[in-house]
């Protein structure tokens, strides 16, 4: 179910820090109710998860961004990178 393991950091003044599991935390669990496609989704550390092959990168991008925002986590000035290992 989970076939892809994804890097998730987010930018900053020039540096990429790790997204804390605190945020794709939430991110996964509103989204296990909200929004389906998200479903297959699996936070596993600091900047690590693990997502289905049906999930797509370029929705999943602006969706968590919003929600990361949305809940004050993530800075206006800072943007959100995410590399499939």
């Amino acid at each position: 179910m989970f076939s892809r393991r994804i890097h998730v950091q987010y930018e900053q003044g020039g540096k990429r820090l790790p997204c804390p599991l605190k945020w794709l935390d939430s991110f996964s669990m509103r989204n296990f109710t909200n929004a389906s496609i998200f479903d297959d989704t699996l936070p596993v550390a600091d900047g690590w998860m693990e997502i289905g092959a049906r999930v797509p990168l370029e929705a999943l991008v602006p969706a968590a961004e919003d929600w990361f925002r949305r809940k004050g986590y993530l800075p206006e000035d800072a943007r959100l990178v995410v590399e499939e290992m």
